[in-house]
This record gives C-alpha cells, structure tokens and sequence, in this order.
C-alpha cells in the first residue's frame, strides 16, 4: 500500500511538471509570434526613402563605415520614436533630427532599450546614420553580413537594414 502512495505522488509530480513545461513552451511560443509580429508590422506614415543598404565589399582594416537612411512622416498625424536599437554589437545608431544628435543606440541590452522620445512632425523628416565595425568581431567577422536598425514607433516599427562583404 505504502509503495502505492509513493508511486501516485511521484506519478503526480511527475505530470505537474510536464504540464508546466508545456505551458511555458506555449507561452514562450505566443511571445515569439507576438513579437515578429511587431517587428514585422510595415509603418504607414513614417517611411524609410531606402530601408536597405549594400555596402559591398569592404576592407576589415579599413575601419568603420557609415549610411545615413533619411525617414519621413507622411501622415496628418505627428509620430514618435520611442525606441532605437540594432541587431548587432557591431553597429550603433544615431538620430539627427534638426541638426541635433541623438545617441549612438547600440544593442539591446537585457531587454533595456533607452527612451528616444524624439517627435517627427507631420511632413517633417529625421536621420538616422548607422555605423558598423567590421573590426568588431576580429577575424572571424570575415565574410558576408547582414544587420537591422529598429526603431519603434507610434506608428509601428521600421527595419532599416544593410549587408556588407567584410574582407580582411
């Protein structure tokens, strides 16, 4: 009888846990989807004249290089950025918006994205000139490489994105 119980309580044991594993994989997976889905959301209003950018091949030794994508608000409404980050890193971000600069933003860093709070005016338009070191990964960064700007805003999120052939 005792070996009984113990085998109950072990069995029910056993089946919590399996049942919380399962709903942390479901809630894990509903995360996942909710937020492709937010970085897949096309803006309407604030728009990237070019949202992608071939650097080609480029030179490791050489140092840095740069792209400066040019983002305008064509609603009748005024949008915010609330938030700036890159995929990698090896690039940073910065926001100029009338002259002044904002940043640079680099990765998200335990999920903390610092607050931009810039806000675009109907019609009006910002930069955002993004750099990558291709030195930054050392020789293994060797090859083809492809990165992400986000921003997030009120109007939905923009992907600025850019490849480069990085060559010793």
């Amino acid at each position: 009888m005792k070996n009984y119980k113990e085998t109950a309580v072990i069995a029910g044991i056993t089946l919590l846990v399996f049942a919380g594993i399962i709903w942390m994989a479901t809630s894990s997976a509903k995360k996942t989807e909710e937020q492709a889905n937010i970085s897949n959301a096309v803006s309407k209003v604030f728009v990237a004249w070019d949202s992608s950018y071939d650097f080609g091949a480029i030179s490791m030794a050489k140092g840095k290089v740069s792209n400066t994508f040019v983002l305008k608000n064509d609603g009748s409404n005024p949008v915010t950025i609330n938030s700036i980050y890159t995929s990698c890193m090896c690039t940073s971000a910065i926001l100029i918006s009338g002259g002044n600069k904002k940043g640079p933003f680099g990765m998200a860093v335990h999920g903390f994205l610092p607050r931009v709070k810039e806000i675009v005016p109907i019609g009006g338009q910002v930069e955002v000139e993004v750099i990558f070191d291709p030195a930054a990964h050392g020789p293994a960064g060797i090859g083809s490489i492809e990165r992400v700007v986000s921003l997030e805003t009120s109007d939905g999120a923009v992907e600025l994105e850019f490849k480069a052939l990085v060559k010793p």
